[in-house]
């Protein structure tokens, strides 16, 4: 088994293999979906173990890189560096480090979701920040009449009696 480091950037990242405690620096990559692919077509097997730091792009990565290869980690970015301090720190090194804690069992792993729950997980969120933004808006509406002094709607929570109608409705329909 052939161990991956992938030291990832907005970038690029800089990748680096070990195989029975040997280095072999396998270059940088560009963080594009199509050259991701064409890496790991060229470079990667199916018995390879891919590490990579928790990043704002490592999901997306793992994503790509997930059907070349035969496991994916991400490492908590924190952790790492706690465990391994560097004097000289470059892409390379830190790539190194990734591969060499996995190859040890001292990787931290990150939790990583499926698909489904990682759907639902990105629903929730935009809800909230819909909820968020609504409020925002009602809000900035309640202070525009009042610094104009006009009286607030006698309506007053006209989307949230909506939203209690049409939850009302769904349960009719459903029973």
């Amino acid at each position: 088994m052939r161990i991956i480091g992938m030291d990832i950037h907005r970038v690029a990242a800089e990748v680096v293999s070990l195989l029975d405690g040997e280095i072999v620096k396998l270059g940088r990559v560009k963080m594009l979906r199509n050259e991701l692919e064409e890496f790991a077509r060229r470079e990667l097997t199916h018995d390879d173990h891919v590490v990579i730091e928790a990043t704002g792009n490592a999901t997306a990565a793992a994503e790509v890189l997930s059907p070349f290869v035969d496991r994916i980690v991400i490492a908590n970015p924190k952790q790492v560096h706690m465990i391994a301090h560097a004097k000289v720190k470059t892409d390379t090194i830190d790539a190194t480090v990734l591969a060499k804690l996995y190859a040890s069992g001292f990787l931290p792993e990150v939790w990583v979701p499926d698909p489904g729950t990682l759907a639902i997980r990105r629903q929730v969120t935009r809800r909230t920040q819909l909820v968020r933004q609504r409020s925002r808006l009602e809000n900035l509406i309640q202070s525009i009449l009042h610094a104009r002094l006009i009286p607030p709607c006698p309506h007053g929570n006209l989307v949230r009696d909506q939203r209690a109608q049409m939850a009302d409705e769904a349960n009719i329909a459903r029973g």
